[in-house]
């Protein structure tokens, strides 16, 4: 299929959209501006789990952390930040090795965004190769944004582009890429490959990896303060006509709770000291076995049989899924290893805020893993 560049889209930038530099990534997402699609988590959660409704199709209203909370993302982050660095340099060299030192990155909006720019900032820095970086949505149950990946084939070789994002929980998102990027071959003609490349796989999802241990990254516990201030991605039909990217919202009003370059700065400002700590990973890594295992899946369909809950959907296991349905969705439950307890504080400190029970699970995978609160039909029902 031939692509006609200027009838798509252009790339959003900071200023304007988000409040990273325009150098550090461009957002193919469409600008929703001052449009009104923030709801109450319950109402949200009852209409999506009624089938009234997907989630992408609203936004969950902003949550601006206690402090007593930042004090925790603080402490976390001082605590993680040489960890994080190793991890970035580990998976930024294998990717720049994958593709002859001449990589695309496109980091699936937004846990990804901010990984994405750690990875350009190490090859950058460490490495002295200047890497593209453009950051796009994917919604589960959608697929990728068929519009974002003419814009990237219109502009760069397909082969040079890698996917990237921050980690992964039961690999949802890894097998959303990889179907979506192959009906997208079959549409367009236009093949993509579909090796995502996380900071962290506790879920053995995928094969280009920074860590596969499970531990707070700091981005995890936060929203868009830590994001470029920028939404979650939304994809709504009533909004968004197919020639456009999918949308998002910049809180340019919640500036003055930005932590995002700080949390850059934080870790990049280690890089130089981790040069010898990543070498070792990469080397240790040409020689792991690092074929997905899936053992993450299978863990969750045990607890989602066990618990008699409906659907995987409502089981988000590793720290950073389990922190998302705290501060997101409707909590119901937290499993936490007995090995995690002292690494999950941020956990047990918001499951304590929300009053959800946390049981300790020996055995468990994953340091934690939450539960979403499976409405009643009646409950759901109600809400319509």
């Amino acid at each position: 299929m031939t692509i006609d560049a200027a009838a798509l889209p252009e790339p959003l930038t900071g200023p304007d959209f988000g409040s990273y530099d325009a150098s550090e990534v461009r957002w193919l997402l469409t600008d929703l501006g001052d449009t009104r699609l923030e709801a109450d988590a319950s109402e949200r959660e009852a209409a999506i789990q009624s089938g009234r409704a997907h989630y992408a199709e609203s936004l969950p209203i902003e949550y601006l952390p206690s402090p007593e909370y930042e004090e925790l993302y603080r402490d976390a982050l001082a605590r993680s930040s040489r960890r994080l660095a190793v991890a970035v340099g580990v998976v930024t060299d294998l990717v720049l090795a994958s593709r002859a030192n001449r990589p695309v990155l496109v980091s699936l909006a937004r846990a990804g965004t901010p990984i994405g720019i750690l990875m350009r900032r190490w090859a950058m820095e460490v490495r002295g190769i200047d890497v593209p970086h453009y950051t796009m949505s994917i919604v589960r149950g959608v697929g990728v944004d068929g519009t974002a990946l003419r814009y990237l084939a219109a502009h760069h070789d397909p082969e040079q582009i890698a996917f990237v994002d921050g980690w992964t929980g039961k690999g949802a998102i890894a097998r959303e890429l990889t179907a979506a990027l192959e009906l997208f071959a079959e549409t367009d003609g236009i093949r993509f490959s579909d090796e995502l490349a996380v900071l962290a796989d506790p879920g053995h999802c995928v094969p280009v990896y920074g860590t596969r241990d499970d531990y707070l990254i700091p981005s995890a516990c936060l929203n868009s303060t830590v994001s470029g201030l920028v939404s979650r991605t939304v994809y709504n039909r009533e909004l968004l006509s197919d020639d456009q990217f999918h949308g998002a919202k910049f809180y340019r009003e919640l500036s003055s709770h930005d932590v995002s370059g700080a949390f850059l700065d934080a870790v990049s400002g280690r890089f130089a000291e981790v040069v010898d700590d990543v070498a070792a990973g990469v080397e240790e890594a040409s020689t792991a076995d690092r074929e997905p295992s899936w053992i993450g899946w299978e863990a969750v369909e045990r607890i989602r049989e066990q618990y008699d809950i409906p659907t995987v959907n409502l089981v988000k296991p590793g720290v950073g899924e389990t922190t998302r349905v705290l501060l997101r969705r409707v909590p119901w439950k937290v499993l936490v290893s007995p090995d995690a307890l002292d690494d999950v504080a941020h956990v047990l400190l918001l499951a304590e805020q929300r009053g959800v029970p946390v049981e300790v699970v020996p055995g468990l995978p994953y340091s934690c893993v939450g539960l979403i609160n499976p409405l009643s039909d009646a409950a759901a029902g109600d809400a319509q």
